[in-house]
């Protein structure tokens, strides 16, 4: 029996099913968990006439409404500046939170695809990350063009400024999305735990109100994990100002983190269809 040729044998390999859960699986399979996210949003909003435009209105109502009630609660002297401080803050909040509280449940929500499928649980997770990160882009375009017109400055800090802050945001939010996953599926308090954690988390937050109102208080805000990802992006967008320092020991921590839960994620593979 001849042995296979070279050109054969490379075939066989590019059709191979992608096997790991380290970043060459991530890579390798990125345009299958990438366009898998974008049909869910396609899915969400078929027959709509405005289809996913429908995430970024909602969120700009949301934000309109906050910022005249409480800029008049608050005796805002500025209304304008208060609109473009609550309308980052709420949007960049709204990626966070739906990351976490969506993970909690991923798994349980995947559980045929977990027993029947081959598929490693990371391609649930990247698939998961995706969906949000692609939310929060479209939000996020929205809630920009009318700052545009209220302060067009902000503008050049996204193209300048952002790219650190934004990039650890994004990875925060993928170990967070994997190390829920696991939790939710181990503990199934979890998912009913984390809706009203991250309610009054939000409520702690500086997002309503300035740090500066908190007065002796800020220490809250600064042992929050969520605020501490949450003010690098918005003062960036704003201010222009990036601690590049501390973003960089930021993306240090967040990729120790993320090989950490990917380890984790990979030592219970075999446990995680008895749990959900």
């Amino acid at each position: 029996m001849r042995e296979p040729l070279v050109e054969d044998q490379l075939a066989l390999l590019h059709t191979a099913p992608v096997e790991g859960f380290g970043i060459i699986f991530a890579i390798r399979t990125a345009r299958a968990w990438w366009y898998s996210a974008w049909l869910r949003t396609l899915a969400r909003f078929s027959r709509t006439y405005f289809g996913s435009f429908w995430l970024g209105l909602s969120n700009l109502l949301s934000v309109a409404l906050l910022g005249t009630v409480y800029g008049a609660v608050f005796n805002i002297a500025n209304p304008w500046e208060y609109v473009v401080y609550l309308g980052l803050g709420y949007t960049i909040w709204g990626f966070i939170s739906l990351t976490v509280i969506s993970a909690s449940t991923l798994f349980s929500m995947r559980r045929d695809q977990l027993i029947n499928n081959s598929l490693p649980a990371i391609f649930y997770c990247l698939e998961e990350w995706a969906f949000q990160v692609q939310t929060f882009a479209q939000s996020m375009v929205i809630i920009m063009i009318p700052i545009l017109f209220i302060k067009p400055v902000l503008w050049l800090h996204a193209l300048t400024s952002m790219w650190l802050p934004i990039l650890n945001l994004g990875l925060f939010c993928f170990w967070v999305t994997a190390l829920m996953a696991v939790l939710g599926s181990r503990f199934k308090d979890v998912a009913q735990l984390m809706p009203i954690l991250m309610q009054l988390t939000f409520l702690l937050s500086p997002i309503l109100y300035r740090k500066e109102g908190l007065g002796k208080m800020a220490l809250i805000a600064d042992l929050n994990p969520f605020y501490r990802l949450l003010a690098p992006v918005r003062n960036a967008l704003i201010d222009g100002d990036v601690y590049v320092r501390t973003e960089l020991i930021t993306l240090v921590m967040n990729a120790l983190l993320i090989w950490i839960v990917c380890h984790w994620l990979k030592r219970v593979r075999y446990s995680m269809p008895f749990w959900v």
